[in-house]
């Protein structure tokens, strides 16, 4: 086998490994995608189950996008995905029955596919060079505990309880129902909240909102107790200030200051090559289920 041979192998192995092929048959095996009821102003924002959790075989979100649910599929951040201003507006609900033992992979292209079928979804890959950010610990140290590993779940709490209304703080930031860890957003006050984030999922829970990329420098390794609250303003805006952040006139921290004085965290800036996915077609509702 000649060396150029070996390297065009490679090279298809990897490109295959960062885009999940969409053509090999994993589906779902029950999937529904419907619009969501509208909330009074605050909604829990979400997905749970899925493989390597305590419910792999059901899948669950509240309230996502069509956007949100692209950069799921195709396993990337919000910021890498190029896509009509239209598909961040009506959310959806998604029921999904995972086959029995599928990896995260397969379940990525589950999603694809699913996409493909209820919103005729096709995509582009792109490479682009945008502003990037590191999540690193300020001098001071971080100001949140590792997490408390819980009690092992009895066999009735398997399954998620059933979300019911949100409420407010003395401060009218929004509080998570026990049990549900994940982001809300009540009157543009927005709280996340989860005692056993990773470094890497709060840095793309903060490229979300900045719409950015932002890659994990702590250097911390293990799973925390996070709970971070700040003004949101508008979550589809691009960004405007320090930090790439928008602004608001609202009273209250910004994503940078409760960063830093919620977390003892903070961004630092430069820039580089990101890989984006570009929608070319979708439609704005699903097919039926």
């Amino acid at each position: 086998m000649t060396r150029a041979l070996i390297q065009s192998l490679a090279m298809l192995l990897v490109c295959s490994a960062a885009y999940p092929q969409t053509d090999i048959g994993v589906e779902f095996d029950v999937a529904s995608i419907k619009p969501s009821v509208p909330s009074d102003g605050g909604m829990v924002v979400g997905c749970r189950g899925g493989p390597e959790t305590n419910d792999p075989t059901l899948f669950t979100c509240q309230n996502l996008s069509l956007s949100n649910l692209v950069t799921m599929a195709y396993r990337i951040a919000y910021y890498q995905l190029s896509a009509p201003d239209w598909m961040t507006t009506t959310r959806f609900d998604v029921t999904a029955k995972v086959p029995k033992g599928a990896t995260k992979e397969q379940f990525a292209v589950m999603m694809q596919n699913l996409l493909s079928d209820r919103f005729k979804l096709a995509v582009q890959h792109e490479s682009r060079d945008l502003q990037k950010y590191d999540l690193v610990v300020t001098k001071n140290g971080p100001k949140f505990k590792e997490q408390v590993p819980p009690p092992a779940p009895k066999e009735n709490d398997l399954r998620p309880p059933a979300p019911g209304p949100l409420t407010r703080d003395k401060d009218g930031y929004p509080v998570l129902p026990p049990g549900r860890p994940g982001m809300a957003i009540m009157y543009d006050r927005a709280r996340l909240y989860n005692p056993g984030m990773t470094m890497q999922q709060l840095a793309g829970q903060i490229s979300g909102q900045i719409r950015g990329p932002v890659t994990d420098a702590t250097g911390l390794n293990g799973k925390y107790d996070i709970n971070l609250y700040w003004i949101a303003g508008d979550l589809t805006a691009g960004p405007a200030g320090p930090n790439g952040l928008s602004s608001t006139p609202d009273p209250g921290p910004t994503l940078t200051q409760a960063l830093l004085d919620q977390l003892g965290l903070r961004l630092e800036s430069k820039k580089g090559p990101v890989e984006f996915i570009v929608v070319q077609q979708a439609q704005k509702f699903p097919t039926e289920n």
